[in-house]
């Protein structure tokens, strides 16, 4: 327990690294620089795709000439780059957090590593076609098991443990491979997810409840049209620092364990007081032997 809550401080005061920060923004510079440059080569090809689109149907050509006769029929002007920004957003937002995901767990691994447990050795007990592998059939369970406890939401107090509780097996399964991957052998890494279970799943559980936050922000954003150029970005620096978070929580608590088991195995047990000593056969009892005291006889007789 102690070690949960320990990694867990830890966790939140580097989140305050300048490291951890610059992580954090870099899928708003890599979102800005993908919209700048598709919005430079694609722009007029998107606007012409999208209208074309609208034209091709009927009941859109019937509505825009009646739009047109109530004096609005600049509508479909504003429309259809609202579409192409509508469409195309999502997408860029979801190839940058991938991106930024890739690199953010051992970023943040690695880093944890360096200033706090340069000393462990590196068994590298996990390859990177593993970790792939262990990643997606992880994310396979995951889903199944998502979709056959579908039936469950209908409950309205299972809907708020169930969803949640998947995915937390799914964050500490992933990230918990990730964060010993490098340091942690295959023995080691099995010895760690077994003994401490139960906390890596609380781990993994308070992740996924902090990851639905940045979720609501973007609903907002969704509802309120007007803020929505500024509330998605607020939600996707949330979502990659609540990331952050969560590698860092991982990185710390599974690295501390490593220590903790290798410490372990590295103290001697000493005999206890009651067991009898073995002598080897043959092995000669060397007993030492009391010195004669000396008498009298032994005296220089006076004369």
């Amino acid at each position: 327990m102690q070690l949960l809550f320990a990694s867990f401080y830890r966790a939140v005061l580097y989140c305050l690294h300048p490291r951890v920060i610059a992580l954090s923004i870099l899928p708003l510079v890599l979102l800005g620089g993908a919209a700048f440059g598709l919005g430079y080569f694609f722009w007029e090809p998107a606007l012409d795709l999208v209208r074309d689109g609208l034209d091709s149907y009927e009941v859109l050509g019937t509505l825009w000439t009646w739009l047109q006769s109530l004096g609005v029929g600049n509508l479909k002007t504003v429309l259809v780059p609202l579409i192409v920004i509508f469409t195309v957003t999502p997408l860029l937002v979801l190839i940058c957090l991938l991106v930024v995901a890739a690199m953010m767990t051992p970023a943040m691994t690695a880093m944890v590593a360096k200033r706090r447990f340069s000393y462990l050795k590196r068994e590298e007990g996990a390859s990177i076609l593993a970790s792939v592998w262990w990643s997606l059939s992880s994310t396979v369970l995951a889903i199944v098991a998502m979709i056959v406890s579908v039936p469950l939401w209908l409950i309205p107090p299972l809907i708020l443990i169930v969803p949640p509780l998947i995915w937390g097996w799914l964050t500490y399964r992933v990230m918990a491979y990730d964060a010993l991957g490098t340091h942690a052998s295959k023995d080691e890494r099995r010895q760690i997810f077994r003994e401490h279970r139960a906390s890596l799943l609380f781990i993994g559980l308070i992740s996924g409840y902090l990851g639905a936050a940045p979720s609501l922000v973007w609903a907002s954003g969704a509802v309120f049209a007007a803020a929505f150029v500024i509330l998605v970005p607020v939600a996707i620096w949330m979502y990659t620092l609540v990331f952050a978070f969560s590698s860092l929580w991982f990185a710390h608590y599974c690295l501390g364990a490593l220590e903790a088991l290798r410490a372990a195995k590295a103290v001697p047990v000493a005999p206890a007081s009651g067991d009898a000593q073995v002598q080897l056969p043959g092995a000669a009892s060397h007993v030492p032997q009391a010195l004669p005291l000396p008498d009298d006889s032994g005296k220089r007789q006076t004369s």
